[in-house]
């Protein structure tokens, strides 16, 4: 790993730096000394490396500005991807500082630069595996360790493959369960010893069994032998033979032949349930996720790659200077755009021209994971562009081409309506007009099964801590077993972090289970309102959208709720199903209600398939108000329009 990254002009002064480990001064000053002042032979400039002492330094320079990019590490490593590090860093360092950098004053100016080097950093570092040769080596060497720790004579038997590394993960795990959930335990459970855990091969050809698989047998059963006495007698002598039920005259089995199953609660001795202490949750860096604004409102960052962006465009304009003949054929769009090589340069473009080139398009973007009505949508929108425009050469074509799309998707993606969910908030809280009573403001989430609606929730429950406000998460998922649960863990994590962190606070209201969720969700909703709550969180239930019984009862949950934003959590990659979903639970809230905003979940997982933005909002109208990026807490950002565009037509 990387010791050290410096920014440094070639006077020496030191623009930006990242530390890993300590590293002495002298160590720069010695290859500015070395190579750029006294320019000393024996440098191998070409390969731009330098040697000092245990350190190997290889740097890059941008002339134009007179700065040079170094790294330090450590001699005995070797780091393949050093040299695309700095290219890379020197890239986006200046795309970022441009401007600043032509300033006078651009030596003591400030260079916020450290997580676009974090990021950047990480992405090379996982891209990187180890040969294969030295992963075999030590798949070897950890097998042999675990055999010869669970050997208890001669020598180890022949390794295992792909069975000991499971058991040597196994047993850590089990000591971790067992402490963080004390339980019950049988009587007749055995104690397991780490030699009872090797698992011997299996025996030969002719059954067979080699003189070391006998010993290492042989020893397993010696260690277990005490134990297994020991659990014989507890079951009346009778281990072997399985115990019979007893029956009674109304069919139903005799209670003296019951079981204890239930080892989830610590039993106090009052019939009570002890609640475990919660293990620590890890604290969030807000500004990986949010700035503040002058107001002091805590602000979500929209969701875009600022990094790859820029290298994207500096490989295109690298690419343009060195007269590639491709064109932007070589950028994202450039598969489509090739089809209108044979457009004749100066002719105005007709419908007929424009077949072959749209239906490819329309192939392009059902790829991308957009519903096929709305694919044709897009498609129709670049027509209207296109059609008429006179071309004056191929490069034209293709950035019509890319323009009439970016437009269409535009239209599509930006909404009609304010997203300032900060700004209704503190209409409804503080009110302005003294007649208007305070009232807390009421979200609902809604969606089919297993999109993550008790997770986005609770994200969105963080963003609105971290902007101090008092959260009430009202439990209305009274089907699902295990979602009260679910709730009560986010709520009692997001209690630790608010109150490590100075945040508001949040609460949860629950009933239980099999109660209407409609009339939980309005008790909710009037506890928030005696008790100077600002904000309800309301979960739901899963449910088919196409299944009319299910959906039936959204209507009546919208008039005991009331809520003044109904969000829909959808999948990014569910697919084209996605326009049924969306029309389906936008018409199932009764007359003059529906979807206020989708929340777009699992975002990271499909790359750059993300037409459910494009098949959603197509369907309803219904903007987009957040996107799910990951499992924690912070992972919650806005929808970037650029950024959505830039996928769809890479």
């Amino acid at each position: 790993m990387l010791d050290a990254f410096e920014v440094i002009t070639t006077s020496g002064v030191v623009l930006w730096s990242k530390t890993y480990a300590p590293v002495g001064s002298h160590i720069i000053n010695a290859l500015i000394k070395d190579v750029f002042i006294e320019e000393r032979t024996g440098v191998d400039r070409a390969a731009r490396k330098y040697n000092k002492e245990q350190y190997t330094l290889r740097w890059t320079e941008a002339k134009g500005f007179g700065l040079i990019f170094v790294a330090v590490y450590q001699s005995l490593l070797h780091l393949t991807w050093i040299d695309e590090l700095l290219e890379n860093i020197k890239t986006i360092f200046l795309g970022l500082y441009k401007e600043q950098l032509k300033g006078s004053q651009f030596r003591v100016a400030n260079y916020p630069f450290d997580k676009y080097f974090e990021q950047r950093l990480r992405e090379l570092d996982q891209t990187t595996e180890l040969p294969a040769e030295d992963k075999r080596q030590l798949g070897a060497e950890s097998k042999r360790d675990v055999l010869t720790q669970a050997d208890t004579g001669g020598p180890p038997p022949p390794p295992v493959p792909g069975l000991l590394t499971v058991q040597r993960q196994a047993a850590p795990a089990a000591e971790v369960l067992s402490d963080s959930t004390p339980s019950q335990t049988p009587e007749t459970s055995r104690p397991v010893t780490p030699s009872s855990q090797v698992i011997t091969a299996k025996a030969g050809p002719g059954g067979r069994i080699s003189r070391r698989a006998r010993k290492a047998a042989n020893a397993n059963s010696n260690n277990t032998s005490g134990a297994e006495d020991k659990a014989k007698k507890s079951t009346n002598g009778k281990s072997g033979a399985k115990k019979m039920t007893k029956w009674g005259p109304d069919g139903i089995a005799d209670e003296e032949s019951d079981e204890i199953l239930d080892y989830s609660a610590n039993d106090t001795g009052a019939g009570t349930t002890e609640e475990l202490p919660a293990p620590s949750v890890d604290a969030i860096d807000s500004e990986s996720f949010g700035t503040k604004t002058q107001k002091g409102q805590f602000v979500l960052k929209d969701l875009g790659d600022e990094i790859h962006s820029i290298l994207q465009n500096a490989d295109e304009e690298k690419a343009k200077a060195n007269g590639s003949s491709a064109g932007v054929v070589n950028s994202s769009i450039g598969a489509i755009s090739s089809l209108f090589r044979n457009v004749v340069g100066g002719k105005v473009l007709t419908e007929a021209d424009l077949v072959k080139p749209l239906k490819a398009m329309e192939d392009h973007l059902l790829k991308k994971n957009v519903a096929r009505e709305a694919a044709v949508r897009l498609c129709e929108g670049v027509q209207k562009e296109l059609v008429g425009k006179k071309t004056a050469s191929f490069q034209s074509i293709d950035s019509a081409l890319r323009a009439g799309m970016e437009s269409s998707l535009r239209k599509i993606l930006t909404p009609t309506t304010s997203l300032d969910l900060l700004r209704e908030i503190e209409v409804v809280t503080s009110p302005t007009n003294q007649q208007q009573p305070r009232r807390p403001y009421v979200i609902s989430v809604v969606g089919v099964n297993g999109v993550g609606k008790s997770t986005n929730l609770s994200k969105l429950c963080f963003f609105l801590l971290q902007n101090k406000y008092k959260v009430l998460i009202a439990a209305c998922d009274t089907f699902r077993s295990g979602a009260v649960e679910q709730l009560r863990v986010h709520a009692r994590n997001l209690k630790e972090l608010s109150a490590r962190e100075n945040a508001g606070h949040v609460e949860l209201y629950e009933k239980g289970y099999g109660k209407d969720a409609a009339n939980v969700a309005k008790d909710a909703v009037a506890y928030a309102a005696s008790n100077d709550f600002d904000v309800v969180l309301i979960d739901t239930a899963g449910r088919r959208h196409n299944d009319q019984r299910l959906m039936s009862s959204l209507e009546k949950f919208a008039k005991f709720a009331n809520p003044d934003k109904i969000l829909m959590v959808g999948e990014a990659l569910v697919g084209t199903d996605s326009v049924m979903q969306a029309r389906n639970f936008n018409q199932a809230f009764g007359p003059g209600r529906g979807l206020d905003g989708f929340i777009i979940s699992k975002c990271d997982t499909v790359g750059d398939m993300v037409g459910t933005l494009v098949s959603m909002v197509h369907a309803t109208g219904i903007p987009i108000v957040f996107l799910g990026v990951g499992q924690h807490y912070g992972d919650l950002r806005g929808l970037s329009v650029p950024w959505a565009v830039g996928l769809l037509m890479k």
